[in-house]
């Protein structure tokens, strides 16, 4: 016969030979879900909102949250107890239940107060991590569900789209706010003033909602990313009204020369940064720089991680911030936003009858998962730290 090859339709996963599956009775299963404190970074967002925690309860669950886990976005612990949770002053009871819901990642110590084969569900913030985290989450055999990976029957990063849409716009208005203190310029344009000048490099989501507030508050915006698909989308958004480029160094280079800001909001991680030293120090005096994929990617080469209480540095006279937690500047529509996703999301896992029978049935389930009982199931993880890699396919059936 020879090396013929054979056309089929089918992936190569769904050709492997599966055994016979007996239906799965959905029993509905009533989780403890655990809503500790944040530590991490001045954060201020949290996970779940009491009119989420009062919906959950009606639905059987049990819903512990620590003292003050709520204060940053101005929810008291009196509206959470009022709403049927039970209220702890200590953090290993939060971190004990079945379902851990966190915006950060826990710190190695509050790793050590999970139970084994519990779910944590999290912002992984990859930029952030080291080999140990994974090393002693995979000791407590975990199950880990990054936000940077949680995906819907269409295929899309639904929670990374709906907190990418804030942060674009919190983005420009931050941005806003530094021209202002560091040279006094509007940021859009006013009779007879010509309107700052925004760079947005990335045309994503976070990209597509800072150039979108950018023009809605006058500036004038040029669109960078090397996806074409991707600028042609935008493109169409915004009518037509945004020039935009794949990223030529030397056109970018001409561009940051004359911009008042710029929005790295491009999260692909590359060996070397898009934006150099040298064309930063080429900046205005006083522009801004607002690094919004600082926690996932490396595209600003003078970029530095920073936190709510020093939200920035200067580098060759220009502004930059880095705050990896952005959207915590304005805490309570992100709290609600996240816990409008993460209420639906488990009243979904509610009908299929808990996460292990979602693990067995639903592909884009087994997708958000960064580890399973202790195993690393991502490969990009698993390449950046020389972890284990194991198939989430040959684990699960």
């Amino acid at each position: 016969m020879g090396n013929t090859h054979v056309f089929t339709p089918f992936s190569e996963e769904e050709l492997m030979p599966k055994e016979e599956k007996l239906e799965v009775v959905k029993k509905g299963k009533q989780y403890s879900i655990g809503v500790p404190k944040e530590t991490c970074l001045n954060e201020r967002r949290t996970c779940i909102t009491p009119d989420a925690v009062q919906v959950l309860v009606k639905h059987g669950h049990r819903i512990i949250v620590e003292s003050g886990a709520g204060e940053g976005s101005f929810f008291t612990d009196l509206q959470y107890s009022e709403s049927g949770a039970q209220i702890t002053n200590d953090p290993r009871e939060a971190f004990e239940q079945d379902l851990v819901l966190k915006i950060n990642p826990p710190t190695v110590e509050e790793i050590e107060y999970l139970k084994p084969n519990t779910y944590l569900v999290s912002a992984l913030q990859i930029n952030l991590r080291d080999k140990e985290y994974f090393k002693r989450l995979s000791e407590k055999k975990i199950n880990a569900i990054a936000f940077e990976f949680i995906v819907d029957e269409y295929k899309q990063l639904s929670l990374v789209r709906l907190i990418g849409e804030i942060a674009g716009n919190i983005s420009v208005l931050y941005a806003a706010e530094l021209l202002a203190l560091s040279n006094g310029l509007m940021l859009g344009g006013i009779t007879g003033v010509r309107p700052a000048e925004v760079v947005v490099l990335g045309a994503g989501i976070v990209g597509e909602f800072a150039t979108k507030a950018a023009l809605g508050l006058g500036a004038s915006v040029k669109v960078f990313d090397n996806s074409l698909s991707k600028l042609r989308r935008l493109h169409m958004m915004v009518d037509g009204r945004v020039p935009t480029s794949i990223i030529d160094p030397k056109e970018l280079a001409k561009s940051l020369k004359r911009a008042d800001v710029v929005i790295g909001a491009y999260s692909k991680y590359s060996a070397f940064p898009v934006i150099t030293e040298e064309m930063v120090a080429g900046m205005k005096k006083g522009s801004v720089i607002i690094d919004v994929t600082i926690d996932n990617s490396n595209v600003i080469e003078t970029s530095e991680l920073t936190d709510m209480e020093n939200p920035y540095i200067i580098k060759h006279g220009v502004i930059h911030s880095g705050l990896p937690n952005l959207t915590s500047k304005m805490p309570r529509t992100t709290t609600k936003a996240i816990s409008n996703f993460f209420l639906s999301y488990l009243l979904n896992y509610d009908e299929e009858g808990g996460f292990e029978n979602m693990l067995v049935r639903k592909n884009e389930m087994k997708q958000s998962l960064y580890m399973y009982k202790g195993r690393h199931t991502k490969k990009i993880i698993c390449d950046r730290f020389d972890l284990t890699y194991h198939d989430i396919n040959l684990l699960i059936f």
